[in-house]
């Protein structure tokens, strides 16, 4: 029998996600009037008429493919698991699942928060627009799954499998409605390129292509500190430099021997990225003139397994990789980059990495994501393993918990904090962290001298049938 609870947000019915309503859905009909390049929702309801073409749109949006299928876009109740005012207790400090989404549509690739809303990217090409946890708004490109996405103000950048950024910005906040605004790398730069012979790079025997456009899939996205240039780091193992004003690209730089799969942006003008090379390697930026130059600078980890996930805390004061062999290596700052430690608790690969305040999250292939924190003198315990996805956790997102401010301000500054997880089972959840959960056990990572210790808590079941790019060294 379905399970049914009242929402304490605007009377919302929420409904369990096992249930046949919460893993129901309908198709949007296919519409002749919309966009043949990238189509565009809102509401749940077709646009009747084209969007704006803008003139600065890409040379790579012209060979988008157009579906035959619209995407599901139905209206997906969340279920509830935990109240959203617990009362005091065990549970206050604890670190708890919230609430699930199951929408039967695609993978879920990549996960933005800003403020209020939860963007979430999937195979599907889907884009959704959450709002205290009820559908918001859409849109949707036609090609390439969703595999990053990061926000600049009002604009949304998105980094596809095609190997295109789609730029989407919204054009009415009282009844949102997103529009693409253009395709990196840019018509008009692409054209003007093309001129010149020597913008060509071979990338493999007999095949050339410009320098401004990736040929393979991207792999994440990263804004600089000051939100003025983008960085979209792809499998065809380079990065490459966006002037968020006018979407120019102004430079590419070979990175590795093998596909990036992580980017992050850092301090200092410093940039890291992972490889399935095996290695993390930090790169100078410089101006010059109205471009930017990239050096390298050294290079952190160099080791067999790839590669596969990068993050700094907010601090900037340490930066960390995640590994397909699971483990979970990190550098303090304050110590010229000095490598602190091994963090080990997972089986499989870790998949994605986030931190918050003195947490650090990293979610896994075995289905788990281990809640870290970091504790006086740079060394870290293991909080809480979060378990309860049914596929590897791809993405997290995460954001300051606004409710219960005042209650968290008078129990001495402790800080909870809103943990999305997207999972190739096709469902996010949320989850509530605390700092002040307590450790579980004596789980403690390596002091940087050989002797890693690995927590002894029990693990999320191994997937054992993984999709393929999970079992690659490309992530």
């Amino acid at each position: 029998m379905m399970k049914k609870s009242s929402s304490r947000t605007g009377g919302r019915i929420f409904t369990d996600e096992f249930s046949s309503r919460g893993q129901r859905f309908g198709r949007l009909k296919n519409s002749e009037d919309f966009d043949e390049r990238d189509n565009i929702i809102n509401d749940g309801t077709p646009l009747t008429s084209p969007p704006n073409d803008f003139g600065d749109s890409t040379a790579g949006a012209l060979d988008d493919e157009v579906s035959g299928s619209m995407s599901p876009y139905a209206k997906s109740p969340w279920s509830t698991h935990v109240s959203h005012n617990p009362s005091p207790g065990n549970d206050t400090f604890s670190n708890v699942l919230m609430g699930s989404l199951v929408r039967e549509e695609g993978h879920i690739y990549s996960l933005a928060a800003a403020g209020d809303l939860l963007y979430t990217g999937s195979d599907s090409k889907n884009i959704r627009v959450w709002k205290n946890q009820r559908e918001y708004a859409g849109f949707k490109s036609n090609s390439g799954l969703v595999k990053a996405i990061v926000i600049s103000g009002d604009r949304i950048f998105t980094g596809h499998q095609d190997g295109k950024i789609r730029v989407w910005k919204v054009s009415n906040k009282s009844s949102p409605s997103y529009k693409r605004v253009g395709t990196l790398p840019t018509l008009k730069n692409y054209i003007k390129c093309s001129m010149k012979p020597s913008n060509y790079v071979e990338v493999r025997r007999h095949r050339s292509v410009l320098w401004i456009k990736h040929f393979y899939a991207i792999s994440c996205l990263s804004l600089s500190e000051d939100g003025t240039l983008l960085y979209s780091a792809s499998w065809d193992k380079t990065f490459k430099v966006w002037k968020v004003s006018d979407f120019k690209c102004l430079e590419s730089v070979k990175a590795h021997d093998d596909a990036v799969n992580a980017l992050v942006t850092a301090f200092d003008g410093l940039v890291f990225t992972g490889s399935a090379d095996g290695t993390v390697k930090v790169w100078r930026r410089e101006y010059q003139g109205k471009g930017t130059k990239h050096f390298f600078s050294q290079t952190l980890l160099k080791q067999e397994c790839a590669v596969t996930a990068l993050t700094v805390n907010q601090e900037a004061t340490y930066i960390y990789s995640g590994s397909s062999d699971g483990a979970v290596n990190y550098w303090e700052r304050d110590k010229s980059l000095s490598h602190g430690g091994v963090l080990r608790g997972h089986k499989l690969a870790v998949l994605c990495l986030a931190t918050a305040g003195s947490l650090v999250f990293s979610g896994s292939a075995d289905m788990g994501i281990c809640v870290w924190k970091r504790v006086q003198g740079g060394d870290h315990v293991c909080l809480s393993v979060l378990t309860g996805h049914m596929g590897p956790v791809k993405c997290l997102a995460v954001e300051k918990e606004r409710e219960n401010s005042n209650t968290a301000a008078e129990e001495g500054g402790e800080r909870r904090w809103i943990v999305y997880s997207g999972s190739l089972d096709k469902s996010v959840k949320m989850w509530r962290a605390s700092e002040q959960a307590p450790p579980m056990g004596q789980n403690q990572h390596s002091s940087g001298d050989g002797n890693d210790k690995t927590p002894s808590f029990g693990m999320a079941p191994s997937f054992a049938t993984l999709p393929r790019n999970t079992s690659s060294r490309r992530y």
